[in-house]
């Protein structure tokens, strides 16, 4: 028992020691400083939502074609005799110009015979009715009042009345062929091609050349039903003087500049393309060599060009920069004060490069976040750095018991702060 006692009291003993010098030193040891400080939250840019009247638009495409182009062909036959030089591809053509004759000698010819069958006729018809004068004079010496019209000559004077008309007409027909010989221009404007010259005979109707006019230009624009509603047109839409169409910026690059001319909507096309469940939206431009022009660059037949056509207006929307819209139809909202993420259900009409213009879902001021974040969720801590539309940062410093609501510092030029993203 002694022995059993020698072994355990020093083992006691120290147990004892342990604990006691264990207590006696958390007693002593001073309490941990609390953090008055939430943990920072994570930097986003962010810019201010604006309010305005919005035009709606809508971009297009198409290729330039004349309103009227057509094919130069002649109406009678005959070896070519004679080419204006104005008359080549790519040549300015006056209305009335004669581009093309034809030789006119077998035509001239025809002419002549058909006058020398007039003056028959004429003649044959003077003596027809002498004789019938002279026949109506002999009736009435022999008092005879019931005479046929054989007797009176009637048919005779008919026949070279029939005789003089059908004189008349191959006259004209022959002048007529004769003025065919000379082949004018409908219209001004310019040729396309030419495909006939100097010596070579035609037959009716073979071509010659192609020419259009240069009055009026047009551009198809493709467009679906959204694109449609936004410019306000119906599919039976025609231009008139009280209700004018939308107006029309075209623009391309013509000789390494980009050009740009303004025309108009006229009309609609007849019906909706089976193969694409589109609808051409038919635009012109007036004089596109002359006044159309954009500094003496015309808008030219053959001409591919983007379109940027004017639609109607809705006042009062609320614009955010596109970099804030997620989605379709979500945008991040930063509350500078309380330092913490808002995620709203927005209503978006239109957007563009320049921004996304919503009808209700935010407020003019609020501050939309431009900046990636990646999982997201409302109340999220962060911190707002504003961007201005002068290229000023502003950083925000969330409310805590009372502190400071802003910090401002120009922290960098506007160029400088496009390329960062989140600031951790």
């Amino acid at each position: 028992m002694n022995r059993i006692l020698a072994v355990a009291l020093p083992i006691l003993i120290l147990v004892f020691l342990g604990i006691g010098g264990y207590l006696t030193l958390d007693a002593l040891a001073p309490e941990p400083e609390k953090a008055d400080e939430a943990p920072p939250g994570l930097s986003v840019f962010a810019e201010a939502v604006t309010q305005r009247d919005l035009k709606l638009r809508v971009e297009a495409q198409g290729e330039v074609r004349p309103k009227r182009e057509i094919v130069l062909a002649p109406q009678i036959a005959g070896r070519i005799s004679y080419v204006s030089p104005d008359f080549i591809a790519g040549g300015f053509i006056r209305s009335g110009q004669v581009l093309v004759r034809l030789e006119a000698a077998d035509y001239e010819l025809g002419v002549v015979r058909a006058r020398s069958g007039v003056a028959s006729a004429e003649q044959r018809l003077a003596r027809e009715r002498a004789e019938a004068d002279i026949a109506r004079q002999d009736l009435e010496e022999l008092g005879i009042t019931d005479a046929s019209p054989l007797a009176m000559r009637a048919p005779q004077l008919a026949e070279a009345q029939a005789a003089l008309d059908s004189a008349r007409a191959q006259l004209a027909d022959a002048e007529l062929a004769l003025s065919r010989t000379a082949i004018v221009a409908p219209f001004s404007g310019r040729v396309r091609e030419r495909s006939a010259d100097l010596g070579q005979y035609v037959p009716p109707g073979q071509m010659l050349g192609t020419i259009f006019d240069t009055d009026v230009v047009e551009v198809a624009l493709p467009m679906d039903d959204a694109e449609m509603g936004r410019l306000g047109l119906p599919f039976a839409f025609a231009a008139t003087a009280e209700q004018p169409g939308p107006s029309v910026l075209f623009s391309a690059n013509v000789g390494g500049e980009r050009r740009q001319w303004i025309g108009e909507v006229k009309r609609t096309a007849a019906s909706v393309n089976a193969q694409t469940r589109l609808i051409n939206v038919i635009a012109e431009l007036d004089d596109p060599f002359g006044e159309g022009a954009d500094n003496g660059v015309p808008m030219a037949p053959g001409l591919f060009v983007d379109a940027e056509v004017e639609g109607s207006l809705i006042e009062d929307v609320f614009v955010a920069p596109r970099a804030a819209l997620r989605g379709v139809d979500t945008i991040y909202i930063g509350d500078p004060e309380a330092g913490t993420l808002a995620i709203r259900n927005v209503d978006v009409v239109f957007t563009d490069q320049e921004g996304a213009y919503i009808a209700s879902g935010v407020a003019e001021g609020e501050l939309a976040v431009v900046s990636p974040i990646q999982a997201a969720f409302e109340g999220m801590s962060i911190k707002v750095i504003e961007r201005r539309p002068n290229g000023e940062l502003i950083t925000h410093e969330p409310i805590r018991d009372g502190g400071n609501a802003e910090s401002e510092s120009n922290l960098a030029d506007a160029s400088s702060s496009e390329d960062e993203g989140v600031i951790q």
